[in-house]
């Protein structure tokens, strides 16, 4: 049985989503506040977090923000009324791993929530590096994969979760071109066209901390009319 937690302070909802949830075998459990649900998040073990963005107490955004300050694993599913692209491009950079606007049919949102279970089970690309192997060497760049912790000629670089995840997917298939779709879907769990230029912000802030000459990059490399690499000549 998986746990969810669900913030949100729409009754109806709420009523509603744990119908469908509890038929796909999950304990809901609720929280109708963000201070509250936030509380919760770092105080039990979940499997997925449903977060609305318009919570009293604490909007879902700054939620999730916390969240991921110290759990970098749990899947996050963002439900909110706003559908501009930035709002969603921030949620996503944020660390959600899906975001679903409202209003939106419930074959959806089951379909969406079945997709975040079997990516948990299936595949995490920090941890499927760490089943070869636990350090990941470089050039001077090592990735531990257990510590989730990056150093470049012993000096410790400060990524972001994602941008964890992204150097370790590339460098545990070193010479492996990703196109920005397949990056997206592997490391945020989201196949919709229109968000690669997520997937290029993080690239280009992933190399601003480890390449000495970002204009001429030595680590993350570019396969033109593909995506990127890494370099397996290191």
């Amino acid at each position: 049985m998986y746990r969810v937690l669900l913030l949100e302070d729409d009754i109806n909802i709420v009523e509603l989503l744990t119908i469908h949830l509890n038929d796909l075998g999950c304990e809901v459990v609720p929280a109708m506040n963000g201070q509250n649900g936030l509380s919760m998040a770092m105080e039990q073990s979940f499997d997925l977090i449903i977060l609305d963005l318009m919570l009293p107490g604490m909007n879902g955004m700054e939620v999730c923000r916390r969240i991921r300050q110290t759990d970098r694993h749990t899947p996050i599913l963002i439900l909110s009324a706003k559908s501009e692209e930035i709002d969603k491009v921030v949620g996503l950079e944020t660390g959600a791993d899906d975001y679903l606007t409202k209003p939106f049919s419930i074959r959806e949102f089951i379909a969406r929530v079945k997709v975040i279970f079997r990516r948990k089970e299936d595949y995490v690309p920090a941890q499927d590096a760490a089943a070869m192997s636990s350090i990941i060497r470089f050039a001077g760049l090592v990735i531990d994969t257990d510590k989730r912790k990056v150093t470049l000629n012993d000096t410790r670089v400060d990524l972001s979760p994602k941008e964890f995840d992204l150097i370790t997917l590339l460098a545990s298939h070193p010479g492996k071109s990703y196109s920005r779709k397949h990056l997206l879907n592997l490391v945020w769990g989201y196949d919709f066209e229109g968000y690669e230029h997520t997937v290029n912000s993080h690239i280009n802030r992933l190399r601003g901390k480890i390449e000495e000459d970002i204009s001429n990059p030595k680590f993350i490399l570019t396969t033109w009319g593909v995506g990127y690499r890494f370099n397996e000549e290191l």
